[in-house]
């Protein structure tokens, strides 16, 4: 797991009380410089999964303070190594409470909050993964298929609605959608206009593959919902990790803009449900990814709202999931 470097300014008596309560975390180093009118800034060196608990202790103490804050910055290496402490077999030790394999809760936030920004270039994104989406549909080419899906934009905006059920960030969560639905409108009509304007033949492999679900789709759909939630929650490039979520979401979403486009409603109805289907099989795993990940706010009131939110989206997104499937398993035995 990668470093976090720690750093806060408080007065001289918060800083001594800070270097007591730090003694029942685990950090790789600790130091405190003094600074003018009695002032202290404080540095923590420790490994990125133990700085959440250490984020909550500092931001529940010191600061809720006028004037305080804690900046967290990310470490790329720091000479002498940390090695790793030596296991001694014959003394056994006290079980230690483990700390969750992920980044902290205000960083993983933060990124996420950003990747959800509805920008300009957010939507230049869209429709650029769109228009290259498009070609490689038509022309029946992987490569450029697979060029379009390592664009992702659409990974931002479905991992930040998880995010905000997981927390209960009203808040994130109205970002997040309009962010989603501007990008899923822009990327509709503009692959219908380019359906309209090329002779778009559905029975190229690329596009047939794509206007029918199947249970792999379904499988392929989740993974993809619970890779890009744990991209972030591990630090992983979430550019890798969003080429598994476009491969879900974009390609069959421009698939239908063509074959509506061109003419062909029925297939193109086809094209929609396998978009429907990924769309909430991304969303039910990311939901669950952060769930099982341990993702919770701070306090009490928000732990409960955020709990009510989580079972809300998850009962939604299994009746969504449930009432799509059997629709498609009922028109595919009309």
């Amino acid at each position: 797991m990668a470093l976090r470097l720690i750093e806060m300014v408080v007065q001289e008596k918060d800083g001594e009380e800070i270097r007591e309560l730090l003694k029942e975390h685990k950090v790789l180093d600790h130091r405190h410089l003094r600074l003018p009118d009695g002032e202290v800034l404080v540095r923590i060196l420790l490994e990125a999964e133990q700085s959440e608990a250490v984020l909550d202790l500092l931001g529940e103490r010191y600061a809720s303070k006028e004037g305080n804050r804690v900046v967290i910055l990310a470490v790329e290496a720091t000479l002498p190594r940390d090695e790793p402490e030596p296991v001694d077999s014959a003394e056994p030790s006290a079980p230690e409470e483990k700390s969750p394999e992920r980044i902290g809760r205000e960083e993983l936030y933060e990124d996420i909050k950003d990747a959800a920004r509805c920008s300009r270039v957010y939507l230049t994104m869209v429709v650029l993964s769109t228009i290259v989406a498009a070609v490689g549909l038509y022309y029946n080419s992987v490569a450029i298929i697979i060029g379009a899906m390592v664009i992702a934009p659409l990974l931002g905006p479905n991992v930040a609605l998880s995010l905000s059920t997981a927390l209960g960030d009203l808040a994130l969560l109205r970002h997040a959608l309009l962010t989603a639905l501007t990008g899923i409108a822009t990327t509709m009509v503009l692959s219908v206009i380019i359906g309209v304007l090329l002779n778009v033949d559905p029975a190229t492999p690329e596009v047939a593959s794509r206007n029918a679900v199947g249970m792999g789709d379904i499988a392929v759909a989740l993974a993809s919902g619970a890779a890009g939630a744990l991209a972030f929650t591990t630090g992983v490039s979430a550019t890798l990790i969003g080429v598994m979520v476009a491969v879900a979401l974009l390609p069959p979403l421009v698939t239908f803009g063509l074959l509506l486009g061109g003419g062909y409603p029925a297939m193109a109805m086809g094209a929609l449900s396998l978009f429907l289907m990924n769309l909430i099989c991304v969303n039910l795993a990311g939901v669950t990814t952060f769930l099982v990940q341990g993702i919770r706010p701070t306090t009490w009131w928000e732990k409960d709202r955020a709990s009510k939110a989580m079972r809300i989206a998850i009962g939604m997104w299994v009746t969504l999931l449930a009432a799509l499937s059997g629709m498609i398993l009922w028109l595919g035995k009309t």
